[in-house]
């Protein structure tokens, strides 16, 4: 069995900090304080701290200038979806707003593709569908699901919804443990999304657009029960 990877000190010192400021006690536009008085206050050296800072500062948590100090960024105003992943790790409440973005994001790039999808993608979609049926477990069946959306995003032919998509995935990836519920059965799950598939390879946008988002509404629903 491979052991497990130990936790350094400067992992939990960025957790810690982490922690802190997503809960407000170092507000978004603050300056920490100074150096010693926070690694005292840690019970860390400078040099720890250093190394978490900058684990933050390139999550886009923390902004440090030059004999100024170290301010908490405004990330709810300046950040980027990259974030997702951290904030849902913190605070699980993050996944329903996910999931309303995935939901409206889904349903347009199934209307999308039944526009744009060429032949080659039409054979894609079919097998990646038939792998969602043969799925040996609902892990399995989970990923095999999300591999349908990214070849429905790449059939739009418009490489900002695959990044969308991917992003999207990756939000809710610290919890994708928990929204197994819709995968426990191949055959059922199969036959849910098969729907979407349908409609896009039968170039029927508006049909594509109706079974995406019914599709993605009912998993959401179970999804978000288990998670509760």
């Amino acid at each position: 069995m491979e052991a497990l990877p130990r936790e350094t000190i400067v992992d939990v010192l960025e957790g810690r900090l982490r922690t802190d400021i997503l809960d407000g006690r170092h507000p978004a536009g603050s300056y920490l304080p100074p150096e010693r008085q926070l690694a005292d206050g840690y019970g860390v050296t400078r040099t720890t701290l250093k190394h978490a800072f900058g684990r933050l500062v390139q999550a886009g948590l923390l902004e440090t200038r030059h004999g100024v100090g170290t301010r908490v960024r405004d990330y709810a105003r300046l950040g980027g979806a990259d974030l997702l992943p951290m904030l849902v790790r913190h605070d699980a409440k993050w996944v329903r707003e996910i999931f309303e973005v995935r939901r409206s994001i889904g349903a347009l790039i199934a209307e999308r593709a039944a526009v744009r999808v060429t032949e080659a993608q039409r054979t894609e979609l079919r097998a990646r569908l038939a792998a969602v049926r043969d799925g040996e477990d609902a892990d399995a069946v989970q990923l095999a699901d999300l591999e349908v959306h990214r070849a429905l995003a790449r059939a739009t032919g418009n490489r900002v919804y695959v990044l969308l998509t991917n992003t999207l995935f990756n939000a809710y990836l610290p919890v994708r443990s928990l929204l197994r519920g819709p995968f426990t059965d191949p055959a059922a799950a199969h036959e849910q999304l098969s729907p979407v598939v349908e409609a896009v390879l039968a170039a029927d946008a508006a049909r594509a657009h109706s079974a995406a988002d019914t599709y993605l509404a009912a998993t959401e629903r179970i999804m978000l029960d288990d998670l509760a």
